[in-house]
């Protein structure tokens, strides 16, 4: 039995994106006796255990905390600043941890904050193999403008990986940017696929339109997102008077520019079909969807994008930017001749061109069916966990045997 040292700013049950369920997914698939995962990633909340089992990781939490802290808690003293002493603190942690379970590979989960500890550890034990995983999503240069206090900590965080595993193409160049020369494999994230093709009753899906107040002539366009300036929801909003008034925007997630984008709303005079929902389960999603249109995100950034892929696998047509790893996976009729259309791309900072590829959705029912359909093949075939699992467990076979 091998065992692998996992650097992870957060896990389950707080406060998890997609770096951590795409963690649990692939350690899930990976049996015990196989991989022992351990982990280090911050407490944050005093009631959660310094360590515990969750599914296949035994994780093992450090940092300050505080009692059940909300969201607006992680930026306030003292919890923010634990993702700056997290980069040190977990590499002490780990050392303790390697002292009494002698680990075979470090991975970390993101190169801003876990590829500091882990290169520190790399450094201290060349021996271990050491795995970088890039799934960020903020532009590369944003990320490196915060690391510059500790630029040659951040850099050895490249450069002292013997594999790298980016989520796309667009991570990959930037890996190579930063002077990773070894092993790499794109390996996206994924979907459960069967939870989001899942069907549902004609009663259900009426039951959720009820909920939602969607009348029989609506059109929802829909979003999942942080509420953020790289996932353009202004864009979309700034598209709503360009529309039919039956066409409103569903837009589910928290972030620190919901009242400037609720505010952006009332100026443009569509308040009433700018609909903040706030955040919803993971397991509502899917339902969610199916009562709804079209799913749209004109992101100014991307490393992939999860809730695009899940929109596909409901059957949802898409509309998004290609930026970053959105390439890899939405081609547009017209800007990917080439190859099968998947989704409707638009330029970012684009109001105009959203309108557009609405009204190209709500007109052109033929051409929606067969873009659905070879989107959710597409799905099927590169982005179900279980395939994308497959793939981890060999990188890591590649990992031991190197």
């Amino acid at each position: 039995m091998r065992r692998v040292l996992i650097f992870s700013l957060n896990y389950y049950p707080r406060f998890i994106g997609g770096a951590e369920v795409a963690i649990k997914e692939i350690t899930d698939r990976i049996s015990p006796e196989e991989i022992e995962f351990h982990m280090v990633t911050l407490r944050m909340d005093s009631e959660l255990p310094k360590t515990e089992q969750i599914g296949n990781v035994i994780v093992h939490r450090i940092g300050p905390t505080k009692k059940n802290p909300s969201i607006a808690d992680l930026q306030k003293a003292p919890l923010h600043f634990n993702k700056h002493l997290y980069q040190f603190l977990a590499a002490w942690e780990a050392q303790r941890l390697h002292a009494k379970f002698r680990f075979d590979g470090v991975w970390a989960m993101m190169a801003h904050s876990c590829g500091i500890p882990a290169g520190i550890f790399k450094t201290l034990n060349p021996k271990v193999t050491y795995l970088l995983t890039l799934q960020e999503g903020d532009p590369p240069e944003h990320i490196e403008r915060l690391a510059k206090p500790v630029w040659p900590l951040f850099k050895q965080g490249f450069t002292s990986a013997d594999h790298l595993q980016p989520i796309s193409n667009f991570l990959l160049a930037w890996g190579r940017r930063m002077g990773f020369a070894g092993d790499a494999a794109v390996i996206p994230n994924a979907v459960d696929t069967a939870k989001f093709m899942q069907s549902y009753s004609p009663e259900e899906v009426s039951e959720m339109k009820q909920n939602l107040s969607k009348k029989t002539d609506d059109v929802f366009l829909v979003t999942t997102s942080r509420l953020v300036h790289k996932n353009a929801v202004d864009d979309v909003i700034r598209a709503l008077p360009l529309l039919p008034e039956n066409v409103s925007f569903l837009i589910y997630g928290i972030g620190p520019d919901e009242e400037k984008l609720q505010v952006l709303a009332k100026e443009l005079n569509v308040s009433e079909r700018t609909r903040f929902m706030g955040q919803i389960a993971h397991a509502e999603m899917p339902l969610m969807l199916a009562a709804c249109d079209i799913f749209i995100r004109p992101s100014r950034s991307e490393g992939m994008g999860n809730s695009f892929v899940e929109a596909m696998a409901a059957g949802l047509p898409v509309i998004a930017t290609q930026e970053g790893g959105i390439a890899d996976f939405l081609y547009d009729e017209t800007r990917n001749p080439d190859k099968e259309t998947t989704g409707w791309a638009v330029d970012s900072d684009s109001p105009e061109q959203i309108a557009a590829a609405v009204t190209d959705i709500l007109t052109r029912p033929e051409k929606v069916s067969k873009v659905r359909d070879t989107a959710l093949t597409m799905v099927q075939k590169r982005y179900d966990w279980d395939t994308v699992a497959k793939d981890m467990k060999a990188l890591f076979v590649r990992m031991f045997a190197g």
